[in-house]
């Protein structure tokens, strides 16, 4: 084979492997779809949501803020907007876990001020957190082993993962990809 056949054969390789090997990524494993839905349940209001929040391309405004009312500090009633690539993570893991039943929400916005009182009694809870800015949130899936959802949601590059085995949930956010565990 000479150096020019030699050339094209690897650059068909290369494409070849480089395509199987994107083919098997959790983001590009859901076939693509025109409408986007959660199911939350908020774990300390007893409230319950389901809603598509996009469609055709298009976060829609009253299900945001629908999202943003069941994601609210509860503590201080407050709620702020949320990230539309948080609830695409949520949408992108709840399929990735094929999970029959919603998701369980234990923290989503925090105000600065509960921030602040949770840091008080508990040293894991970040000076930062982007549970303030509407990047985070704290879950569970019902019937999903808690280390199957942790697995999917790494595989899914899209943030931070943090696995709370003890407290039964994972903490997912839209800030830079990384990883602990959690004491509590």
């Amino acid at each position: 084979m000479n150096d020019v056949g030699r050339r094209r054969f690897l650059t068909a390789a290369m494409t070849v492997s480089g395509g199987l090997a994107m083919s098997t990524s959790p983001q590009l494993l859901a076939a693509p779809s025109k409408e986007r839905r959660l199911f939350l349940k908020n774990m300390h209001t007893g409230e319950s949501l389901d809603v598509m929040y996009w469609k055709n391309g298009i976060y829609i405004p009253e299900s945001t803020e629908a999202i943003s009312q069941i994601l609210r500090d509860h503590r201080r009633n407050e709620q702020h907007d949320i990230d539309p690539s948080l609830l695409d993570l949520l949408h992108n893991l709840h399929a990735a876990v094929e999970a029959p039943f919603g998701i369980e929400i234990f923290s989503g916005y925090r105000s600065p001020e509960t921030n602040q009182a949770l840091r008080e009694n508990n040293k894991g809870v970040a000076k930062k957190s982007l549970h303030m800015v509407g990047k985070a949130v704290d879950i569970r899936i019902p019937r999903i082993k808690l280390g199957n959802v942790r697995k999917a949601a790494l595989a899914l590059q899209s943030g931070g993962v943090g696995y709370y085995s003890k407290s039964g949930f994972i903490h997912v956010d839209t800030g830079p990809v990384r990883q602990w565990s959690g004491k509590s």
